[in-house]
């Protein structure tokens, strides 16, 4: 994934789970604040996360059950401790989004958040696109699901890529609004 994209991916709203950390029964348990789910946090082992520390957010990476490798130090998990777990993409959206053309990418992602979603509220995305991949002619239609807590939104994606490049996005909004765009290379 180029730096670009890398950034948007970033600074997506909704990309972390956050939550308190307790020590039970010799084991690390991190409480997501808006699900209330309970969750091993050797699960989350070398993953991305952030600490809530000295007032501010610092990044870093799960290296152990209760620790932390920030930039610079090993920052010792405590119970109670506020942390920020990077979620995951959908992988055939995340596949998706590595497939589209720059400028369709730029176009989907910010339409989407404009509407008040991120891409890490997809639930659900079938990536018609991943199985062309040996194919000349490429075309066909991708379809997600994405839920920002409030509102559902369903989107089509028409592609064809063969003599020109054509993507052709069309947004559902669970309260009737439509949105379509349409990039032509």
């Amino acid at each position: 994934m180029d730096v670009s994209r890398y950034k948007i991916f970033e600074h997506q709203s909704r990309s972390f789970s956050e939550g308190t950390l307790e020590y039970i029964n010799d084991q690390w348990v991190f409480f997501d604040d808006e699900s209330e789910e309970a969750s091993l946090l050797e699960d989350f082992l070398f993953q991305e996360v952030e600490v809530f520390s000295n007032h501010r957010w610092r990044k870093g990476k799960l290296i152990e059950t209760d620790k932390v490798r920030l930039s610079n130090e090993d920052f010792d998990l405590q119970n109670a401790t506020k942390i920020r777990i990077r979620k995951n993409l959908v992988y055939s959206l995340e596949r998706l989004l590595e497939d589209l053309h720059e400028d369709a990418f730029l176009q989907f992602v910010m339409t989407l958040n404009s509407m008040e979603f991120s891409i890490y509220d997809c639930i659900y995305c079938h990536n018609h696109l991943s199985f062309l991949k040996e194919k000349k002619n490429q075309n066909g239609v991708n379809m997600m699901i994405f839920d920002n807590g409030e509102v559902i939104c369903a989107v089509q994606h028409h592609f064809e890529y063969f003599k020109r490049i054509n993507d052709r996005f069309e947004f559902t909004l669970s309260t009737g609004k439509r949105v379509v765009i349409e990039k032509l290379a």
